[in-house]
């Protein structure tokens, strides 16, 4: 079996849920509604034998509906193949079922993706921050925040002032020259 097959068995599986499918440099995405993901994810897992959940991320596509997706790159052992699953999220409700009881390692995941765009996961067992701290207001990988940063009311954990990117020692450089002269580790900056 290949991603194009196990698609096909996907669409046989959900009827109208399965929203359809997209091909590109032969890796296969299919676009599953929010409310049958779960079942598209484990029918993935138990039937089609796609045994790894290699990744889990998040997309804001601002100013389209609906604005964010969850993205659950698949992959089996038993046939060597790719799947990308796709499911769209609506901004109001944010809310996708958690897969952790399909795969343990979606934990990290999801709460990956709940720190930084402010999806939820239900059913998830310890949604939690992962990379900011608990109480931090914004979602810091929507397209709505700030590049500059925003100010932080928080001195002892963050920047009292907004960061910025531009020319900072972790930012590279804008220049056709060779790698070591883009990246920002081959920079000296004066404090």
């Amino acid at each position: 079996m290949d991603a194009t097959e196990a698609s096909r068995k996907l669409e046989q599986e959900l009827g109208k849920d399965f929203q359809g499918s997209h091909s590109f440099r032969d890796e296969v995405s299919v676009m599953i509604s929010c409310e049958r993901i779960k079942d598209a994810l484990s029918f993935c897992r138990k039937n089609l034998g796609f045994d790894y959940l290699v990744d889990l991320s998040g997309v804001d596509n601002m100013n389209e509906q609906p604005r964010y997706e969850v993205v659950y790159e698949l992959y089996s052992y038993e046939h060597g193949c790719h799947l990308r699953v796709k499911t769209g999220v609506d901004e109001g409700d944010r809310e996708v079922s958690s897969v952790v009881d399909i795969w343990p390692t979606a934990n990290w995941h999801e709460r990956e993706a709940f720190d930084m765009f402010g999806i939820t996961f239900k059913g998830h067992p310890n949604l939690q921050r992962i990379l900011m701290w608990e109480g931090y207001p914004y979602f810091p990988l929507r397209k709505d925040f700030p590049l500059a940063g925003k100010p932080s009311d928080m001195p002892d954990v963050a920047f009292s002032d907004s960061a910025p990117l531009e020319g900072g020692p972790f930012v590279t450089s804008p220049t056709s020259a060779g790698t070591d002269k883009r990246e920002p580790r081959s920079r000296e900056f004066d404090s």
